[in-house]
């Protein structure tokens, strides 16, 4: 498989002085009615014209003449070469990608929302240019599988898979290295080279985002609630034991109960508690 090869084509100055040259030879053979030097003249200076090309900065052309590979110009500035060379620029510049968000099924099975931000630039002009077609539409083709597959290879939260140590949601780290490792593997026959490669948005699908939404507030409150009560516990416990080290007061077992379920009611309740005072016992 060949590879690029950069090349430097002739100064575009020099040529244009030989152009100038040329076209001075012209006029001047016309003044002097020497007609017949026209014809060697003219077929030089149509031939010289289509030659001239300027590369800009960060940009490139690729020479190609009757099908055969003959280099790739990066060096900036005004050049000649042959005419018959067909000349196509292809950008050297780092371009962004923001891919349209796809839905796809996670790891799990959920349906989520998910796109990617892409930096990217064209590495190597041979391959850009001949190995694939429309290199910038393969571009987006390869990373919108590159990010179905990523998004299949991992939960996007472990509350159904809690030994799950990286998610979309939480792994955004190692899932972003995974993602470029993959983008770089599938782009590399089109000589591209990634610069950045990120998840630019994720959420669930409409369809179940309200229910995911109640199940993470069900979480939240469970988790809150499991806490509440481990504090409870801790105090009942505490207030207890200092009530019959001091010998405030001494309850039987009943009594005991009684108190633990009062305190445990106005620890863990939502709303503040009513005290009420008994008078009669």
């Amino acid at each position: 498989m060949k590879k690029e090869q950069t090349t430097r084509p002739l100064s575009g100055y020099m040529m244009l002085l030989v152009f100038i040259v040329l076209l001075t030879a012209t006029i001047t053979t016309i003044a002097l009615r020497e007609l017949y030097l026209l014809f060697i003249a003219i077929p030089f200076i149509l031939l010289l014209l289509p030659g001239f090309f300027v590369v800009n900065p960060n940009t490139s052309k690729v020479l190609v003449l009757f099908g055969a590979y003959k280099g790739t110009v990066k060096g900036n500035g005004f050049f000649w070469a042959n005419p018959f060379l067909s000349k196509q620029a292809i950008s050297l510049r780092a371009r962004n990608f923001d891919s349209d968000r796809v839905k796809v099924n996670d790891q799990i099975g959920n349906p989520i929302l998910i796109n990617v931000i892409l930096v990217w630039k064209v590495k190597d002009t041979y391959k850009a240019a001949f190995e694939v077609d429309h290199y910038e539409e393969f571009v987006r083709v390869q990373t919108d599988a590159a990010v179905r597959k990523l998004a299949g290879s991992y939960p996007y939260d472990n509350f159904d898979d809690e030994q799950a140590e990286v998610t979309l949601r939480s792994g955004m780290h190692e899932v972003n290295e995974a993602l470029e490792a993959e983008i770089t593997e599938r782009l590399a026959i089109a000589g591209i080279e990634v610069t950045e490669a990120r998840i630019g948005y994720l959420a669930y699908a409409p369809e179940i985002a309200s229910s995911m939404l109640k199940r993470q507030q069900a979480v939240a409150i469970v988790a809150a609630r499991k806490k509440i009560v481990e504090g409870a516990v801790g105090m009942v416990e505490d207030a207890l034991k200092q009530l019959s080290d001091d010998n405030i007061v001494s309850f039987d077992e009943p009594r005991k109960a009684a108190m633990v379920s009062n305190l445990m009611v106005v620890l863990c309740g939502d709303k503040e508690a009513t005290p009420v005072i008994n008078t009669g016992s």
